[in-house]
């Protein structure tokens, strides 16, 4: 029998749960500052998905951070919903928005190999 491990930076899932804890923060950050955009109302897109995403990506830190059987259908909306994320905010040029996109990308490849 395998031991079960005593800190979550020995879960086997460690590095896509930190992709995903950023991810979710860089999300609510985009968000927030996609509000106080001048042209807020242009943004509303880019903040319904970024609050989608930041949701989403929580589920799945928490998810693998119990080691639920779910984790790979979970991962794996997780990694859709980042990769719709990421081609909203790549449409924008504000920093908050690539910093958000290249995030998203970068959590999606770790959910995609975690399921593969």
């Amino acid at each position: 029998m395998l031991d079960a491990p005593t800190s979550l930076s020995e879960s086997r899932y460690w590095e896509c749960i930190a992709a995903c804890s950023r991810c979710a923060l860089l999300c609510d950050f985009c968000a927030a500052a996609c509000l106080r955009d001048v042209h807020a109302e242009h943004m509303l897109n880019c903040v319904a998905i970024d609050m989608d995403c930041a949701d989403a990506c929580r589920f799945a830190a928490a998810a693998m951070a119990r080691d639920s059987a779910q984790v790979p259908a979970i991962c794996e909306l997780c990694a859709r919903i980042c990769e719709s994320c990421a081609a909203e905010c790549e449409k924008h040029e504000a920093d908050h928005c690539q910093d958000c996109a290249e995030s998203c990308q970068h959590c999606a490849e770790l959910c995609r190999q975690l399921i593969s």
